[in-house]
């Protein structure tokens, strides 16, 4: 079990989250965590993750940071720069950590680091798809 969720599961969801944000990277565009959540619903049939759920963002956080560490080395970015809060333009905590982890951004960066790291990773990403 991963956060709940049985392995052949999440695997299922992780897959599923890496061809999803490709296709949107291809197409140049953001998304955000309540559309990949509504995509992975009707794509795997699996329940959808409960925003009102700490443990359930969290869980979605996760499937995020696998696909983007899976796809680091053949994009050169972290794809899920490219998923936002609905309703703003930026990412969420869990990428600019699991970026300091990865040591791709300075630990306890500044507002003005995440920007520009952030939009470095969109540019990236985009650029890597639409090749």
């Amino acid at each position: 079990m991963k956060w709940g969720r049985e392995e052949s599961e999440w695997q299922e969801l992780v897959e599923a989250t890496g061809q999803f944000l490709a296709e949107q990277a291809r197409l140049a565009r953001l998304t955000t965590y309540t559309e990949v959540n509504t995509v992975l619903h009707q794509r795997t049939g699996h329940r959808r993750f409960d925003f009102n759920q700490d443990r359930e963002r969290a869980a979605l956080g996760a499937i995020l940071g696998e696909v983007a560490t899976e796809k680091l080395a053949g994009v050169g970015a972290l794809i899920s720069s490219i998923v936002v809060y609905l309703g703003q333009n930026d990412a969420g905590p869990g990428f600019f950590r699991l970026a300091s982890s990865l040591g791709l951004l300075t630990p306890k960066p500044t507002a003005d680091q995440k920007l520009e790291f952030w939009a470095e990773q969109v540019k990236r990403t985009h650029d890597h798809y639409s090749r």
